[in-house]
């Protein structure tokens, strides 16, 4: 869909409910675990456990908290039905709103973020019991497939905030803060629409053999407010070796001798190969750039290990490549590019963006999008960017956070 999209207004503050609205929210605390310390998702007991192990910060509950509090900034005041503790509760409570909690089973497993798949299913299934008019989550894709088993089919209007390490779903808002966004409007009666968004996950056998791939899981029902709710990750071809080739030239033009915080997919790997180097397909590499030839010299890395490898005296660029069909360009399975990572490159003048022509015309003039977590990062990556689509072919395109 293009043209510009206003974002939704906020709510008069002065209005008066005459009813208290009644919204949903489940929390997966684990989600996005992984993701800065380079483990992928949080699936099963283990991966949560070890990305704590690594170093790993917690940030789904905080992110959900932000939602909340934007909801509260625009005016309105639900109560929040919720499940105990940092499966919803903590979040409703620091956003300062009322809060209902409602009995979930839990599965009991240790730890402090404990919680399982089937936790999730009973949260959702307990807090829509309860009665509501809209569901928030928040979660990763794997929580969004828990969501659509909980409801099996039944009629909710539910609403993703991103906190996962992957969000190929078409059921997220674009960012916390757009989750709050939409919220609000629907609660004011200002978007009422709704429509019918897949529910994705990648898929792993292709990713085995070298190809990103996401698979349906099913549908859910969310508002349809096109600008600030993201659409499905859709699949891209890897770019000819003449595109990537003429890619790779354009990159070395700019970049010279030097570090190179390559992001994942199909087309930062074909230009990475393009320079020589065998780069990883889902992970974030660190590649040493000479003469027009690249090395990796850190593989799958974590943001601590690309930290590591950054020298002051070198100069250093991340590269990234838009999501095909979303166009995200930071914060959906490159968390490992973490904001301490993206100024120790340069901030804005560190960035290089590579897309191939036909990749960045399917966005049909939607903008690329950046949620790093740094509200202020964002803002600074906010306005255009030049995007590298062949030898002496740059694109300037409009970015939004």
């Amino acid at each position: 869909m293009g043209g510009v999209l206003a974002r939704l207004p906020p709510q008069d503050p002065r209005r008066t409910l005459v009813t208290r609205p009644r919204v949903g929210l489940v929390v997966n605390p684990v989600a996005g675990l992984g993701g800065r310390v380079g483990l992928g998702g949080t699936d099963g007991p283990e991966r949560p456990r070890r990305a704590l192990e690594l170093g790993a910060v917690p940030r789904a509950s905080a992110r959900a908290e932000e939602a909340l509090a934007e909801i509260r900034a625009r005016g309105c005041a639900p109560v929040i039905v919720t499940a105990p503790g940092a499966m919803g509760e903590e979040a409703a409570r620091g956003a300062g709103l009322d809060v209902e909690t409602v009995p979930a089973p839990r599965s009991g497993v240790p730890g402090p973020l404990g919680t399982t798949a089937e936790d999730t299913v009973a949260a959702v299934r307990a807090v829509v019991a309860a009665g509501v008019g809209l569901l928030l989550f928040a979660g990763g894709d794997g929580t969004a497939r828990d969501v659509a088993r909980a409801l099996d089919g039944a009629p909710c209007v539910v609403l993703g905030v991103p906190t996962g390490v992957k969000m190929h779903s078409a059921v997220f808002a674009v960012g916390p803060r757009a989750a709050g966004e939409v919220a609000a409007a629907r609660l004011g009666g200002a978007a009422p629409g709704v429509r019918d968004a897949e529910v994705m996950d990648r898929d792993e056998e292709a990713l085995r053999a070298g190809r990103t791939a996401s698979r349906l899981y099913g549908w859910l029902t969310v508002p349809d407010v096109p600008a600030r709710v993201q659409q499905r990750k859709t699949g891209s071809a890897s770019a000819a070796y003449d595109t990537s080739g003429g890619i790779a030239a354009e990159l070395v033009g700019r970049a010279g001798d030097g570090l190179l915080v390559l992001g994942p997919g199909t087309t930062t790997r074909a230009v990475a190969a393009a320079l020589g180097a065998d780069a990883s397909l889902a992970g974030v590499d660190v590649l040493d750039l000479r003469g027009g030839q690249a090395v990796v010299v850190a593989k799958d890395a974590s943001e601590a290990e690309i930290l590591a490898r950054l020298d002051p005296a070198r100069p250093c660029h991340v590269v990234v490549s838009p999501i095909g069909g979303q166009g995200f360009l930071l914060g959906r399975g490159n968390q490992q590019i973490s904001p301490r990572v993206l100024r120790a490159a340069g901030g804005r003048g560190g960035l290089l963006v590579v897309c191939t022509e036909g990749k960045l015309a399917a966005l049909q003039g939607r903008p690329l999008l950046v949620d790093t977590g740094d509200r202020a990062l964002d803002a600074e990556l906010t306005g255009h960017v030049r995007v590298v689509t062949g030898h002496r072919r740059i694109s300037l395109y409009r970015t939004e956070a």
